[in-house]
């Protein structure tokens, strides 16, 4: 065929037919195929707001600083799965959109930052300080390559992010806080209120008679929701850490006597000493004063010749180690209590000491804390051997082994949890023991069965791994299952049913001019009055949800709220004061700064919000996914 094609090629009819056929196929490319070039966004940008792109390596280190952070913050490892279930990366380009926005805005508005000004902002920055206090060159360069940063591109950054400053400083830098506001914020912060009350109890309901199976089916059929099963999932796990590795019967007895020798002092009471001290002006006066002593005269009578009172003879009872003086300290535990040294060189001068007391020292011995030395050796030793279990695990779990087989191959205990929810309980409601309990829980239910999942690291050191073995969907529960549960609801919402009533009653009853302690007295309650009701607290015997409903009453009104489970109270609101504002207080000033920076985020909100409007964002959907680990 392709022989026929050649000898075809040769003739000028089929070079001319060869000629149309690869016009066609050329054109055909250039609409369809080409074209697709002019068409879509390249790959590499993840968003383009105006003329400024977001590219994918820009957005994949955002985003990937960010897993780093909660990772840290929640101590797990947050997959790609859960990132998009949490909406992290919608939240990175969100916030990636804005300070381009920001950056636009600042060039179509020909905002700069001088070279001067971005090098101080650096030498400034206390992260690039060393221990004196100045600039550290060495300790930027290794900050910008722990980030996979180079200079320069750190230093673009800093200028367009001290221009984006700039003008969210031009937008609302200066906002002035009306004082009508201020004094809003004041009252509903400090307005204190007083009222009558009484309570209508449980039993004033009256009697409730038996549900039948009628009223209860209807009851739990209009709350099925309520009285969901939640979701169970059966784990295994495998928890490996410093405590499981250790092999205390592995150190042997001249490791463990070195180690107790080196760290004797932390299994006892070191030796302290009671000294006194004269200071002397000169190194003669103090030999002078030691040949008196020699001679017979009391180290008490020297002293005293010298005019040192008692306190200023006292120098304290000190360990070896926590003297100041080591030169001192050496020769004061040189002595038997009770001895008196010669002139010593002090570090503030010529001194002569005694020993008035010795507490001996007293160390528990090696045999009573050979076991504690063992295994805390042990365990020191088995940090170093966790990655290397680490890594025996995974070629393990690379060869599709199964968690159980490879903790009895490795001599460790596997966990294995029948079924546990999002909270951490068993069907029974127990509490479930859990290794790294928040971020397991986390990590299983964002998984599934058969997924082979990444360890995750435990908070003090080490690994654990698990497997979802098995999902009990959350189900609806049947009535049969829950109908004690059900009928004390039921109960309870009839007696709420006829206090809510019977509070409506005696508040109209209120509002049409009787007194509140006639009306108490009718249905047998107590009429109590209170006094300097702040708002979201509680008072007295009224909760914090019915001190909120007097709030929401004006002062001479009457109303009615649930006051607990099995209550409602019916109130009357007496008077409400609230102290002036007195704007140079600090209470002023902070109520200022709290409503100047909730106004300011509000402007730049919509200052943000105005701008991608005008200047339009495109999202590059499939460079996200990639950028993000997701299918393309």
């Amino acid at each position: 065929m392709l022989r026929g094609m050649r000898n075809i090629g040769h003739s000028l009819i089929g070079k001319t037919i060869f000629t149309v056929l690869f016009g066609i196929l050329i054109v055909s490319f250039a609409i369809w195929g080409i074209g697709d070039i002019f068409r879509t966004s390249p790959h590499s940008t993840v968003a383009r707001v105006g003329h400024t792109d977001i590219t994918v390596d820009q957005f994949r280190n955002a985003y990937n600083n960010e897993l780093q952070r909660l990772g840290r913050q929640f101590r797990t490892v947050i997959s790609p799965d859960q990132a998009r279930l949490y909406g992290i990366d919608q939240q990175v380009l969100n916030t990636l959109v804005s300070e381009a926005v920001m950056a636009e805005q600042a060039r179509k508005l020909g905002l700069s930052v001088s070279d001067q000004t971005v090098v101080r902002s650096i030498v400034d920055d206390p992260n690039f300080k060393g221990a004196d206090g100045q600039f550290n060159r060495a300790l930027f360069d290794q900050i910008l390559r722990n980030a996979s940063l180079s200079e320069a591109g750190f230093i673009s950054e800093q200028r367009k992010a001290m221009a984006r400053i700039h003008l969210g400083e031009a937008i609302a830098g200066d906002l002035n806080v009306p004082l009508a506001a201020r004094e809003a914020l004041n009252r509903y912060t400090n307005e204190k209120r007083a009222a009558s009350y009484l309570l209508l109890t449980a039993a004033m309901a009256g009697e409730i008679p038996a549900p039948t199976n009628e009223q209860l089916q209807s009851f739990f059929n209009e709350r099925k929701s309520a009285f969901q099963a939640p979701e169970y999932r059966a784990l295994s796990l495998l928890s490996v850490d410093a405590s499981t590795v250790a092999k205390p019967d592995a150190v042997s007895d001249v490791d463990a006597r070195q180690r107790y020798e080196q760290e004797k002092a932390k299994f006892g009471t070191p030796e302290r000493r009671t000294i006194q001290q004269i200071v002397f002006p000169s190194q003669q006066e103090a030999e002078a004063a030691f040949a008196k002593i020699k001679e017979g005269t009391t180290f008490d009578t020297v002293a005293a010749e010298r005019n040192v009172s008692p306190q200023d003879l006292e120098l304290g009872t000190f360990t070896k180690g926590e003297m100041l003086d080591p030169t001192v300290a050496e020769a004061a535990f040189a002595l038997a209590e009770g001895a008196t040294s010669g002139p010593v060189a002090g570090r503030f001068g010529p001194v002569i000491v005694r020993v008035t007391k010795v507490e001996p020292e007293s160390v528990r011995p090696f045999e009573e804390v050979a076991g504690e030395i063992r295994q805390e050796l042990a365990q020191s030793r088995a940090k170093d051997a966790i990655e290397s279990v680490h890594d025996s695990i995974e070629d393990a779990r690379a060869g599709a082994r199964p968690l159980a087989d490879i903790a009895k191959e490795k001599g460790l205990t596997l966990v294995q949890i029948p079924a546990v929810d999002t909270r951490g309980l068993d069907k029974t409601g127990n509490t479930v023991d859990l290794p790294e309990r928040d971020a397991v829980l986390k990590a299983a239910f964002a998984s599934d069965i058969g997924v082979d999942n990444e360890p995750l690291r435990a908070s003090k050191g080490g690994y654990v791994w698990y497997d979802v073995t098995g999902i009990e969907p959350s189900r609806e529960k049947t009535l049969d299952e829950v109908r004690d549960q059900v009928a004390t609801l039921w109960r309870e919402d009839e007696i709420a049913q006829r206090l809510s009533e019977k509070a409506r009653q005696l508040t109209e009853r209120l509002e049409k001019g009787e007194a509140i302690e006639a009306v108490g007295q009718d249905v047998g309650a107590p009429v109590k009055s209170v006094t300097d009701l702040a708002r979201n607290a509680a008072k007295d015997d009224l909760t914090a949800e019915a001190v909120n409903r007097i709030f929401a009453v004006p002062v001479g009104k009457s109303g009615n709220a649930a006051n607990g489970t099995d209550m409602r109270g019916v109130f009357k609101v007496t008077a409400a004061t609230v102290a002036p504002l007195l704007t140079t207080t600090p209470e002023a000033q902070r109520f200022e700064t709290q409503l100047r920076n909730g106004m300011s985020d509000d402007l730049i909100s919509e200052y943000i919000a105005q701008a991608r409007q005008d200047l339009g964002v495109t999202i590059n959907q499939q460079a996200l996914r990639q950028a993000t680990g997701g299918e393309i």
